[in-house]
């Protein structure tokens, strides 16, 4: 029977003990200058990561998800590439040994022989000891966005957009609002800080007018989302109030009146009348880019009636605009979030 002893294991590898055949091992995985370790999606491959002091803490049969895809399995399938190198190193250096070991127990005894009945003749030679190398370090991505989710409160990073925790699953919907609003944030900022030559060419060929478009479109989607999934939550009747009104999260007035209708406070009186103002406006100027290209038509003039521009002209839009409108509208969905809460 082998003992524990007989086996070298690198650095960060452990044999904890075995039965039989079976070997129950320990394996460190190093986490990065964070503290956060990585995790592989199974489903989506996309690697987020965890906290580890946080992760430490969490029970065994832990039923990890995916903060990209909402794929949840085990946690043990969520490893990733370099980490899973790192175990079969282990696991590699291990067997070899135990492969020398059963040979030097079943021939270690034997001498050449032979025999005038038969030619052959046997002779074994153990090999020189496995002294294993080190195991492979981890050098994954560094870290960019750091978020604690509001229920948990695990600490987690993520390399795109999101909608679970690691832990929790499915994210509050005002969280989601805010990350998506501070990731337009994040994006006029990037472009801002490129070099001004580079700055130069994509201004040429539309880079920056384009952007500030989707950022519009991509406030009002915020919305939209938002105060439909705080509707749906807060008020039992939701199907029979919805009826024949369309896509209502997606119009400013009609959803406010939807919410006073329902019983809640008005959200247009929870805002500055200016900041309301310039809310129905940049949803103005959604309307207008989607459905017409961004010319001026009469039903924007209707909206926004202190505007200059004239039918037939084109919107445009600028980076000020934008971040005000960011700025409006995370007022607008802290306004929601609490008038339901």
């Amino acid at each position: 029977m082998w003992n524990n002893e007989e086996f070298r294991m690198a650095e960060g590898a452990h044999i904890l003990g075995h039965q039989g055949d079976s070997f129950e091992i320990q394996v460190t995985v190093p986490t990065d200058d964070d503290g956060f370790l990585g995790r592989d999606c199974p489903h989506c491959t996309m690697t987020f990561r965890i906290d580890a002091d946080d992760y430490e803490r969490l029970p065994d049969d832990l039923t990890l998800w995916c903060v990209y895809c909402g794929h949840h399995s085990g946690h043990s399938d969520f490893m990733t590439r370099q980490q899973r190198e790192r175990l079969l190193r282990v696991a590699e250096d291990l067997g070899t040994q135990i492969v020398s070991r059963s040979l030097q127990d079943i021939f270690g005894g034997l001498a050449r022989k032979s025999s005038r009945r038969s030619p052959v003749s046997f002779s074994y030679k153990p090999g020189k000891p496995l002294y294993p190398s080190p195991l492979p370090g981890i050098d994954e991505e560094r870290l960019v966005r750091i978020r604690t989710c509001p229920g948990c409160r695990v600490k987690y990073a993520v390399f795109s957009e999101h909608r679970y925790c690691p832990v929790c699953g499915e994210l509050p919907a005002a969280s989601v609002a805010f990350d998506a609003l501070q990731a337009d944030t994040a994006r006029l900022d990037a472009l801002e800080a490129i070099s001004a030559d580079v700055k130069a060419a994509l201004r040429e060929q539309g880079v920056f007018s384009r952007n500030w478009v989707d950022t519009i479109e991509n406030v009002v989607g915020v919305v939209e989302i938002l105060a439909s999934s705080l509707f749906k939550a807060s008020v039992h009747d939701t199907d029979a109030r919805l009826r024949g009104k369309g896509n209502v999260f997606q119009r400013l007035e009609d959803m406010a009146v939807l919410f006073t209708d329902a019983g809640f406070p008005d959200v247009r009186t929870a805002l500055a009348s200016d900041t309301w103002d310039r809310l129905l406006a940049a949803w103005a100027a959604r309307h207008v880019f989607t459905h017409n290209d961004g010319v001026v038509d009469a039903k924007y003039l209707a909206r926004v009636p202190r505007t200059p521009l004239r039918v037939g002209q084109r919107l445009t839009l600028d980076d000020p605009t934008c971040r005000r409108a960011i700025e409006d509208t995370t007022l607008l969905c802290t306004a929601l979030t609490e008038l339901t809460s």
